[in-house]
């Protein structure tokens, strides 16, 4: 049997050290403990009940798919991505960004959707743009092993350009980052990172989780940014909509709904498993002087299927107003 890599004491101990250096003791401890305490059902996060940690259901939620002859359709669906163009006009955009193009991948939950990512892959052959963007849930379950994940994240990002950021969603552990940033994903933890063209530059700022483990911490990443200056943040939830928006963010980047996955004729959800308006539960949408967009994502989660919601990759394109 393949050892690996990252189970066993000394590889957890390795893993440590690297968020020790990487976060600092305490922010490395505060968010594996939170971690431990989240491996449940009820009771944490912004909604009280989390069916992605019922592992048990997922069963019965496939077998009733497979009893209405639905089940195998709606596995097809998942690799029927499509690439969407989203143009965005932006107030206060430096001149040399006008046209910069953002590559927006979420929700792959990879090991759970090797077919979507091979599909993944053959289009990423066939898009243009000048950074790619990573809103969260790169694994398929909530807790447990990583490995399988950060394998099949591997295969996607050898096909990815420079420069990919990342940011981490509510079924990824913080034990995953050492992996994703040696593989060349930039992870935003509270973070910010400054992106330049000649003598003009922009901000991006990537949050932790604040659906589930409420991670978060925006005024720490906001606070990197200089007064003024045009930002974008990515966010794995929309939920944080009305704090980025008074924050000063110019454009919100974020995923998680899934688009509601399974829904009804016409895209109508049956479920976001979010706090939000409907109308920011997928695709464009704006609150007050922010933009913003919702990945319905390219993966699937709980079971690998969508019914009335394909998925998507996202370009956007940026254009001064």
């Amino acid at each position: 049997m393949a050892q690996n890599p990252w189970s066993g004491p000394l590889a957890q101990e390795d893993i440590f050290l690297k968020l020790e250096r990487r976060l600092g003791r305490v922010h490395a401890q505060q968010r594996l403990g939170i971690e431990k305490d989240h491996e449940n059902i009820f009771g944490q996060g912004i909604n009280f009940f989390h069916p992605e940690n019922w592992y048990s259901v997922h069963s019965v939620i496939r077998n009733a798919l497979k009893l209405t002859g639905l089940y195998w359709r709606g596995c097809k669906n998942t690799e029927r991505i499509q690439v969407r163009h989203n143009e965005i006009r932006l107030q206060g955009l430096p001149t040399l960004f006008d046209g910069f193009t953002i590559l927006h991948i979420s929700d792959m939950h990879v090991d759970l959707n090797p077919g979507p990512m091979r599909r993944l892959i053959e289009c990423l052959s066939e898009v243009p743009y000048d950074i790619c963007v990573l809103t969260g849930d790169f694994r398929g379950e909530t807790f447990g092993p990583f490995d399988e994940a950060l394998a099949g994240l591997a295969r996607v990002r050898s096909h990815l350009k420079e420069l990919v950021y990342g940011v981490l969603g509510n079924h990824d552990t913080i034990r995953m980052v050492p992996g994703m940033e040696e593989m060349g994903v930039r992870m935003l933890l509270n973070e910010a990172d400054s992106i330049e063209r000649g003598n003009q530059r922009i901000h991006l700022v990537g949050i932790d989780d604040a659906h589930y483990y409420r991670a978060d911490n925006l005024e720490k990443a906001a606070s990197q940014i200089p007064q003024n200056e045009f930002s974008i943040l990515l966010s794995h939830t929309p939920e944080i909509y009305r704090q980025a928006a008074h924050a000063g963010f110019k454009l919100l980047l974020s995923g998680h709904t899934h688009g509601g996955q399974i829904c009804l004729p016409g895209c109508i959800p049956i479920t976001l498993d979010s706090v939000l308006p409907r109308r920011l539960g997928a695709g464009a949408w704006s609150y007050h002087a922010m933009a913003g967009y919702t990945s319905v994502g390219v993966g699937a989660s709980i079971v690998a299927v969508r019914f009335n919601c394909p998925p998507e990759i996202t370009l956007h394109h940026l254009r001064c107003l």
